[in-house]
C-alpha cells in the first residue's frame, strides 16, 4: 500500500469537518505533508468525484460526497490502490520443478485475494465512521479530565 491512500482519507475527513473550501496548503498543514503531494492525490479524488475544486486565490478544494455513504473501497479505487502486492516474484514459469514453475502464480493469487479481502472491510467504514470515531473519542478524553 502507498501513502496516497492515507492522505486522501485523511484529507477527506478533515474537508468533511470543516465543511468549507480548503486549498492545498491548508490540507498539506494538517495532514503533515506537501502542499505538491496533496495535489496529486486530490486530483485523483476530483476526477472520481469526491471532491469539488475551484481555482484561484480562494480556490481549493471541498468536499462533495455523503460521509455516510462514502466508503474508505470507493476512496482506494479512485487512487488504484492495492493494498497486498510484491514487486518481485519467486521462480520462474520456464523451470521444470512444478514449484518454481507454479509458486509465482499462486503467490499472485493469494495477494489479489488478500487485496480483495482488504477492500470487502473498507467498504464497511465511511468518512462519518472515522469522524465520529475522532470526535468520539475526543469528547470521552475531555470529560475524562475534567472529572479530575
Amino acid at each position: 500500500m502507498n501513502s496516497s491512500f492515507c492522505v486522501a482519507v485523511h484529507a477527506l475527513v478533515y474537508l468533511n469537518h470543516k465543511a468549507c473550501m480548503l486549498s492545498s496548503e491548508d490540507l498539506a498543514e494538517n495532514i503533515c505533508t506537501n502542499p505538491a503531494r496533496v495535489r496529486k492525490v486530490m486530483s485523483a479524488l476530483k476526477k472520481a468525484g469526491l471532491v469539488y475544486t475551484k481555482e484561484g486565490s480562494v480556490g481549493g478544494y471541498q468536499f462533495t460526497g455523503d460521509p455516510e455513504h462514502l466508503t474508505l473501497d470507493r476512496v482506494a479505487d479512485a487512487l488504484s490502490v492495492r493494498f497486498v502486492e510484491s514487486s518481485w516474484r519467486s521462480g520462474d514459469s520456464d523451470m521444470e520443478c512444478l514449484v518454481a514453475s507454479g509458486m509465482a502464480d499462486l503467490m499472485d493469487e493469494l495477494y489479489l485475494d488478500l487485496d480483495a479481502r482488504c477492500k470487502e472491510r473498507l467498504a464497511q467504514i465511511s468518512i462519518a465512521d472515522l469522524d465520529h470515531r475522532i470526535f468520539s473519542t475526543r469528547r470521552q478524553k475531555e470529560s475524562e479530565r475534567s472529572m479530575v
